[in-house]
């Protein structure tokens, strides 16, 4: 498969997991319910401050992007003009692309299941992040070893940017961000 069919493929697969509704558009209100989805899955209180930053995270991400489009946040995307923006806005401008719009979120996420307080993601936290994203049919450790380019044991949040970048890139097999 080549990368751009790879490419497009995962896209639609995000849009898949975003449209938490089944109505075959995306709304702000189905991000909002994917970061409900994953911060009920790592077990963490609503109210608290994590929580609170991917509740906040997702839905800015939303923003963004529709911004970006020339679009109002209060409007859906087909899965055409999904596949079409976050080609525009992540894929076309390469690593940047991915950290302007995913960090925020993926920070987020480092912070829900980082449970030593180290701002990293050790392997064990790492299999507790799959799992709440519902990827737990992976073999972790390999992925991790992937992901932790300077081979530290721990995963940053910028080696988890790039990681998401290169699955969407179609260049790794692993998705990070759900299935």
């Amino acid at each position: 498969m080549s990368n751009k069919t790879a490419q497009v493929e995962r896209l639609q697969q995000r849009f898949g997991l975003y449209d938490t509704d089944g109505d075959g558009l995306i709304q702000r209100g189905d991000l909002v319910a994917e970061a409900r989805r994953i911060v009920e899955a790592f077990g963490e209180p609503e109210g608290s401050p994590k929580a609170q930053a991917l509740l906040h995270a997702y839905p800015h991400m939303w923003d963004y992007m529709m911004e970006q489009a020339g679009l109002g946040a209060d409007q859906s995307l087909t899965l055409e003009q999904f596949v079409d923006i976050a080609g525009t806005q992540m894929l076309s401008r390469g690593a940047a692309g991915f950290s302007t719009v995913l960090r925020p979120s993926i920070r987020a996420m480092v912070d829900l299941c980082d449970v030593d307080g180290d701002g990293q993601v050790d392997p064990a936290e790492f299999r507790k992040w799959l799992a709440a994203i519902g990827n737990d049919r992976v073999d972790a450790d390999k992925v991790f070893r992937q992901v932790d380019t300077n081979g530290n044991g721990q995963l940053s949040v910028e080696e988890l940017v790039a990681a998401v970048g290169k699955y969407h890139a179609g260049e790794l097999d692993a998705p990070l961000l759900g299935v």
